[in-house]
């Protein structure tokens, strides 16, 4: 396969990148099974599946390459609106965020009112604020709380707060993509060696403490693989994808350095990304797609649906220990994509459409207020 060249010259937002929508699900899937495989009773955890938290740094590299895409241009050429892009992003994230925090207190408190025993965090009261305000992840917090797996959304929302700077730096490095590439894997492996050797554990196990520090060599090394992107991408992207993918889930399974499995991670983005939608094949099929875009609803819901349905199923197979055999645990699974597509479909699409679409009209309204002729004041006629 070869490259597709990015349409630079459009003043909007460039053309979707399909096969990087699939790739989505694929890192949302690795989570889930990440967090999932405890819940199976079978007495070993495969190395690929104990790697599977790093399916959260493929994210963080992904968001700064989309963000890039969409978004760097404009940054650049003075067109872009940091209001209306924060107002996007909390389109975007906010609503599912909400709802699935108020979905695990009310089932925190359905489960104290039973009589179960639950986790003291779920229902952290004093970290309630932080979570809402999504800076729980930005080390204000002793506690997760809520829905644990929402500290990456308040990462992402640091990302966010910060593009200008990243978009900034990428700007003036768009002539040496290559530069800009090498640069920011370096950053990201010293990054981890500092962080390592100071903290004493790895920044990739870093959640609520830490997690804000956690997305920045991830977002910047997708800020500087989507230069390369833009430069006109790789050769053969398929083939690129391909080895990167196998190379990926090789050192994953082998217990390689986190580094080495992100920085692989980072060019399974790069290689899908400089292959055109027409000769992806599978990634960029209408059921892949879809998948990629219930990926943030399946992986906001994982923690609540893991509460409600390892608990429900537990109890009707007798296990204490919330072991589950491989018949009901593969029915709490199947169970997940379906309560993703409820969330997806009744809170996400039409919260974020919603919240889109008032904007737009404040926008028009301003516009129109600002484009209109001023009347002259009548005698006596005062202004109210």
């Amino acid at each position: 396969m070869t490259a597709t060249p990015p349409d630079t010259s459009r003043s909007g937002p460039p053309a979707d990148l399909k096969p990087l929508t699939a790739l989505r699900f694929m890192a949302a899937a690795w989570v889930v099974l990440y967090t999932f495989w405890p819940n199976l009773d079978v007495g070993f955890v495969p190395n690929l599946a104990a790697k599977g938290y790093l399916g959260v740094e493929l994210f963080f590299v992904l968001s700064g390459f989309i963000l890039s895409h969409v978004y760097l241009q404009a940054a650049g050429e003075g067109r872009y609106r940091y209001g209306g892009f924060l107002w996007a992003r909390i389109a975007r994230i906010y609503p599912l965020h909400l709802a699935t925090l108020v979905g695990v207190g009310a089932l925190g408190v359905a489960a104290v009112a039973a009589g179960m025993d639950i986790d003291a965090n779920i229902l952290s009261w004093k970290t309630l604020p932080a979570n809402l305000l999504m800076v729980h992840a930005w080390g204000v917090t002793d506690a997760a709380g809520w829905n644990h797996p929402s500290w990456s959304i308040s990462a992402e929302w640091f990302a966010y707060l910060t593009f200008p700077a990243f978009a900034f730096v990428a700007w003036r490095l768009r002539s040496r993509p290559v530069t800009a590439a090498v640069g920011a894997a370096a950053l990201l492996c010293a990054t981890y060696l500092t962080f390592e050797r100071l903290a004493g554990f790895s920044l990739t196990q870093a959640t609520f403490h830490w997690g804000a520090l956690r997305i920045v060599p991830c977002f910047a090394y997708g800020c500087a693989l989507y230069l390369v992107h833009r430069s006109g991408g790789v050769r053969h992207g398929g083939l690129v994808a391909t080895a990167a993918a196998l190379s990926m889930i090789a050192s994953a399974s082998l217990i390689a350095w986190d580094g080495i499995t992100v920085l692989f991670g980072g060019l399974v983005i790069l290689g899908l990304g400089s292959v055109s939608n027409a000769r992806a094949g599978v990634m960029a099929s209408g059921p892949a797609v879809y998948l990629g875009e219930i990926s943030y609803a399946l992986y906001m819901v994982c923690a609540p649906w893991q509460l409600l349905a390892v608990n429900l199923a537990a109890k009707a197979t007798g296990a204490a220990d919330k072991q589950l055999p491989l018949w009901a645990w593969a029915a709490v699974i199947a169970g997940l994509p379906v309560a993703a597509m409820a969330a997806h479909h009744l809170v996400e699409r039409p919260a974020r459409t919603w919240l889109r679409r008032l904007a737009d009209r404040r926008a028009a309204a301003a516009n129109s207020r600002r484009n209109s002729p001023e009347r002259v004041l009548q005698p006596g006629e005062t202004i109210v």
